[in-house]
């Protein structure tokens, strides 16, 4: 198994108060990347050593954080990511969060809102998905569709999608109180690489069923959707839930900053196991003596 050091990577990540510009944020860049012969040499297999090697301080953590929920703690993580069609929000799911125990994950997909979600308020359905304590959440897509996807396609006027940004901000600042550790993370793609990915889903067999026609029709709406997720970016990027900006066209980059990303969350925590509410001596030696 390859060493792996910390490089802080919420450092290099994290997008900086004020108005957020994506433009100058390269989808092919590569921040918090450490030199070394092994990057330059093969980058996706020294990527794979390394989001492995992570994975395994990932699951020792999670299941801390997972036995701690059981001696009374209300920490869990959510994990929020928001990319635009074929930025890599099922890949890092699968990459990453694949590294952890079932048993203390729970991934949630958000599509297009059904006739009762869409009788309620807007985070109706995802205060219905929001983990329980001990367990590290995902949710691919969130709240922020509802100023994202709503806000390009018109689907309410301006002030009702305008006044999302503050409710967002406040159901979010309520989660910290309770004991999440909110981590957004928008995977930042070109629209160069979105067209390759496209076209992969429609020269492989095995892909076609990830392909929609509508998403040649979004791209038509490309910088209406920029200039959306830079008004999330800077709107919502609070002390309590900060965003993260990950450059996605590498994915093997992407996935090794994730990793460490939720690494460093976890590390944060630092859950431990509970005290036990018996006498350990005691139990041991009866049950030595039980037949």
């Amino acid at each position: 198994m390859s060493e792996v050091a910390h490089v802080n990577i919420r450092e290099h990540l994290s997008v900086p108060a004020g108005a957020v510009d994506l433009t100058r944020i390269d989808p092919r860049s590569t921040p918090g990347l450490p030199g070394g012969k092994d990057i330059q040499r093969d980058p996706k297999a020294w990527s794979r050593e390394q989001v492995a090697a992570v994975g395994v301080h990932l699951a020792s953590l999670q299941e801390r954080l997972y036995a701690a929920s059981k001696g009374g703690s209300t920490d869990r993580v959510l994990l929020i990511l928001q990319a635009m069609d074929a930025g890599g929000k099922d890949g890092t799911v699968k990459h990453v969060a694949g590294a952890m125990n079932p048993l203390g994950l729970k991934v949630v997909a958000f599509g297009k809102p059904t006739p009762e979600e869409l009788r309620h308020h807007f985070l109706w359905r995802i205060r219905r998905a929001l983990p329980a304590p001990g367990i590290v959440g995902v949710f691919n897509r969130s709240q922020y569709e509802d100023v994202l996807v709503v806000r390009v396609h018109h689907l309410v006027q301006p002030e009702v999608w305008g006044k999302r940004y503050d409710e967002i901000n406040r159901f979010e600042a309520k989660l910290t109180g309770d004991g999440f550790t909110v981590v957004k993370v928008m995977l930042h793609i070109s629209p160069e690489e979105q067209k390759v990915r496209l076209e992969e889903r429609l020269t492989d067999p095995t892909k076609y069923w990830k392909y929609n026609p509508g998403d040649v029709d979004e791209r038509a709406r490309w910088a209406d959707y920029q200039a959306a997720y830079e008004a999330a970016l800077s709107r919502c990027n609070t002390e309590a839930a900060p965003w993260y900006v990950v450059p996605a066209d590498r994915k093997w980059y992407r996935n090794w900053a994730i990793a460490h990303l939720l690494w460093e969350t976890l590390e944060q925590i630092d859950p431990k196991y509970p005290e036990p509410d018996f006498d350990v001596k005691v139990e041991l030696a009866r049950l030595r003596a039980a037949k």
